[in-house]
């Protein structure tokens, strides 16, 4: 259906807002307001059937609305003042007041599909699913007559839908629709059908003894490989494989998936990147720890929020470049970098309490404070809602190691290690790891793994200070003294303070060797 007003047309099939054929950008919500307003310009829409329509009834504040409608006045060149197109009732909720035409249907360009009507409810979940990424996880082929084959091949794609579901950021097709459409179907068909960026599939084998089970994730709507990854292992063994299988393929989508927006993305001009586009580029600027992709990123993030005031991750990702600010000392006001990691994190939280990463960056502020039990039970939070989450449990396993509970932070970067080895932050992972060495003494695998943190690309200053510690602990005074050149070159004024501050070691016999040997190389 296509609506006309003054030079608009609001067409229901291409979900587009035209001004004399030319396509204005709208957020999800705010179209889907605007066709409420719309299709029902006879009446006034209250603010409860707002929300009930659009938020799917979900608690939302009276200043979300109005952001909306405030969105779609601006797309109007309509405001609060002259109302021409949307007519606030006070306190009763919103009436579009412009004359409106229906198309005749001759006018009509509807696509092949969309020759019915729609309702509110149906296109607020299709415009949801363009606005962030979304994927269908197929029943799996199977290769041979192996019978065992036939069971996992539906078995572990519904495991995957239940694990992947908890990426609150990405939207999974139910079981039910994806596996109707069957293992062989050409996937640019699945993607039209079902409405999703990308497909998870995958081949089962059994030969012998062995049991060898491939995954590839693809974009459906150009059918490239976005990643791929082969185990194998006993068929006796196939629970351990199931659950090994669960936590690589979380793990690697929760990286992949937002590498892919963002390149994507880039393909975009800046003004006319939406909130979930300009989240995903900021992902990519945050985890390479310098001040300017750092700035880039909160451009990105605050755009983001900007566009969609209740977008959680955009706010956690606030949140995070302030932790970065603080924590790299790219401010003399660290209080206030402090306060806003604490505040942006904490909006997250009222948005969406059960998002591992805004928990994940509510930990890290606690962190900023030196209060390590306060950091420590957000990040258990994270990680119990996502057990898969790598960052989060590498994050855990840094405050563990701080704390002195070296078993428990070696176990748990291990995980983290194991669950993501193309990981941005890979290199504090092994940093993490040489700082449960240190803690207990062992200065040779301290150094070892110090030494691969430093050299590992991406790795930031305070990397590079770990090793020159580690080495001086190991009696290597010509690596330490390396490094330590390395920290003065790319920060002349570090020292041992700003190291500390940075990692409130609390085990005192480790903060005390730690800090003689920093001393010995003239921090």
């Amino acid at each position: 259906m296509i609506y006309r007003f003054g030079p608009f047309e609001l067409d229901l099939a291409t979900f587009e807002l035209r001004s004399e054929g030319e396509a204005r950008g709208l957020e999800p919500q705010v179209f889907a307001l605007l066709a409420l307003l719309v299709e029902n310009h006879e009446r006034l829409v209250s603010k409860d059937e707002i929300i009930e329509k659009v938020w799917d009834g979900r608690p939302i504040s009276d200043s979300a609305v109005a952001s909306r409608v405030k969105s779609a006045r601006q797309a109007l060149g309509d405001d609060g003042r002259s109302q021409r197109f949307i007519k606030t009732v006070h306190r009763q909720g919103f009436r579009f007041v412009a004359e409106v035409k229906t198309l005749p249907r001759a006018a009509v360009r509807l696509a092949p599909e969309a020759d019915r009507a729609q309702d509110v409810g149906t296109l607020v979940k299709q415009l949801e699913r363009m606005s962030r990424p979304s994927l269908a996880v197929l029943p799996f082929r199977t290769v041979g007559r192996d019978p065992r084959c036939h069971a996992l091949a539906s078995a572990l794609p519904a495991d995957l839908i239940t694990e992947l579901s908890r990426l609150r950021w990405l939207f999974v097709t139910a079981r039910e629709s994806s596996f109707r459409v069957g293992a062989d179907s050409e996937l640019s068909h699945v993607g039209r059908l079902l409405g999703v960026r990308y497909c998870l599939c995958g081949t089962l084998e059994v030969a012998a003894s062995r049991l060898v089970v491939t995954v590839e994730l693809v974009d459906a709507h150009d059918g490239g490989i976005v990643w791929a990854d082969r185990f194998s292992g006993r068929v006796d063994d196939v629970h351990a494989m199931r659950e090994e299988i669960r936590g690589r393929v979380l793990t690697a989508l929760d990286i992949r998936i937002p590498m892919h927006e963002a390149g994507l993305a880039r393909l975009s001009m800046p003004d006319d990147l939406d909130a979930w586009s300009a989240y995903h580029l900021g992902l990519q600027h945050i985890y390479r720890f310098n001040r300017a992709d750092n700035a880039l990123a909160t451009q990105l993030f605050q755009r983001a929020v900007t566009l969609d005031p209740s977008f959680a991750r955009a706010h956690a990702g606030l949140s995070f470049v302030h932790f970065q600010t603080a924590f790299m000392r790219y401010t003399d006001d660290l209080p206030e970098q402090v306060r806003q990691a604490r505040r942006r994190a904490e909006r997250a939280l009222e948005l969406d309490p059960l998002d591992p990463f805004v928990n994940f960056t509510m930990g890290r502020s606690y962190w900023l404070e030196g209060d390590l039990e306060g950091s420590l039970g957000w990040l258990e939070r994270a990680t119990a809602i996502s057990p898969n989450y790598a960052q989060g449990m590498y994050a855990r396993a840094w405050t563990e190691s701080l704390s002195g509970s070296v078993t428990e932070g070696r176990e748990h970067v291990d995980f983290a290690m194991r669950l993501s080895p193309i990981d941005p932050l890979y290199y504090a992972m092994m940093a993490t790891r040489a700082f449960t060495h240190m803690v207990v003494g062992e200065d040779a695998e301290a150094a070892a793994w110090a030494e691969r943190g430093a050299r590992s690309p991406g790795a930031h200053v305070l990397i590079a200070m770990i090793a020159a510690a580690a080495h001086a602990l190991n009696g290597d005074a010509a690596r330490a003294g390396r490094w330590a050149a390395n920290v003065r070159e790319r920060n002349s004024a570090l020292a041992r303070d700003g190291f500390f501050r940075a990692f409130p070691i609390r085990p005192d016999a480790a903060r005390a060797r730690i800090s003689q040997a920093l001393e010995r190389l003239g921090f």
